[in-house]
This record gives C-alpha cells, sequence and structure tokens, in this order.
C-alpha cells in the first residue's frame, strides 16, 4: 500500500507536465477551391487583406456613404490624390484638433484636388454634427464594425486607431502613417501631395 501512495505523486507530476506541454494540433489542409465571395455592400470593405500593406501597393477598396449623404467609393477616385485617415472618436480632443489642421489646410489640399475621407465607428449623425460644429468640408465615412479599418490593418476595438493613408492619383499607396501627431499631421499630409 505505501508504495502505491509513493507513486501517486509522480502519477500527478506527469500528467500535469503532458496537459501543460500538449502537442500541437494539426495544420489544418486548405481547400483547393475557394467558396465564391459575397460582392461588396454599402460600409463593407471589398476585401480584407491579410497582409501588412505597402508602399506601392493597392489599397482596399471600400464603399460607404459620407455625412453629407456621398457615396464614397475608393477605386471610384483614381485619378485624384485621396487621404484616407482614421481616427477614434467625434468631438474628442485628439480627434477635433486633427480634424480642425485638415479643415485650416483645406484651401491648399483642394487646389491639389485631394479627397480626403475621415473614418471611425461614430454614426453618420455624430459625423454630420461634427462636421457642422467645426465646419469640416471633407467627407466622414461611419464605419461601426471596424471593417474598413480591419482591411487597412487599423486596430479597431470599439472605435478606430489613429492611422493615416495617403493614395496617389495612380490609385497606389503613397504614404501610410501608422503614428500620427496630430499637432503636425495637417503640414505632413500637405507635404505627401505636393
Amino acid at each position: 500500500m505505501r508504495t502505491l501512495w509513493a507513486l501517486f505523486p509522480l502519477t500527478l507530476v506527469l500528467a500535469c507536465e503532458r496537459e501543460s506541454n500538449p502537442s500541437p494540433p494539426p495544420t489544418p489542409i486548405a481547400p483547393t477551391v475557394a467558396p465564391a465571395a459575397a460582392p461588396p455592400t454599402a460600409q463593407q470593405p471589398a476585401a480584407v487583406l491579410t497582409d501588412e500593406l505597402a508602399v506601392g501597393s493597392a489599397p482596399p477598396d471600400f464603399t460607404a456613404n459620407a455625412q453629407d449623404g456621398t457615396f464614397v467609393h475608393l477605386a471610384a477616385l483614381k485619378g485624384k490624390p485621396v487621404v484616407v485617415y482614421f481616427y477614434p472618436k467625434d468631438e474628442t480632443p485628439g480627434c477635433t484638433k486633427e480634424a480642425c489642421s485638415f479643415r485650416d489646410a483645406w484651401d491648399a489640399l483642394a487646389k491639389k484636388g485631394v479627397v480626403m475621407i475621415g473614418v471611425s465607428a461614430d454614426s453618420a449623425d455624430s459625423h454630420k454634427a461634427f462636421a457642422a460644429a467645426h465646419k469640416l468640408p471633407f467627407l466622414l465615412v461611419s464605419d461601426a464594425d471596424g471593417q474598413i479599418a480591419k482591411s487597412f490593418g487599423v486596430p479597431f476595438q470599439g472605435y478606430t486607431a489613429r492611422q493615416s493613408f495617403v493614395i496617389g492619383a495612380d490609385g497606389l499607396l503613397k504614404k501610410i502613417y501608422r503614428k500620427v501627431d496630430v499637432s503636425v499631421h495637417a503640414q505632413e499630409i500637405m507635404a505627401d501631395v505636393q
């Protein structure tokens, strides 16, 4: 009997060791035929990218309605420089400062033909009030479920991280800002669209 109790701790240790170091699950085999994707709809990006976006690559396409009722289709803007900027929330200090700095630089940006699209999880009504309160002359798009943000690789946790993407008239990414300093960002964008 004593011998059995002496083996019990050894058995317990071995069992715990097996649990803490389980063998990895088998790698699933990818199907040879991909299922057909549903066509994009308003408020839904055309594709979700799994690879990191890079300068010189095409940005993910999306369609959405802006705060003023304008239908936005990113791919249809080819031929114009486009700035897609993601921000956390309407009427917060940093977001308001960033939006107002773009507003203050708008005359120069508009002369260059720039289309600016602000994207956050706020509703269209929130965007409409934000644009009216601060006289914002550019487009604000609602991305309530974060699908547009995710397609650009922008973190989304109920709100959007602050990042910007400059797209050249050729339709390719010219500059990617994964970190934004709102105090100088409008000047950076101005330099990018020269």
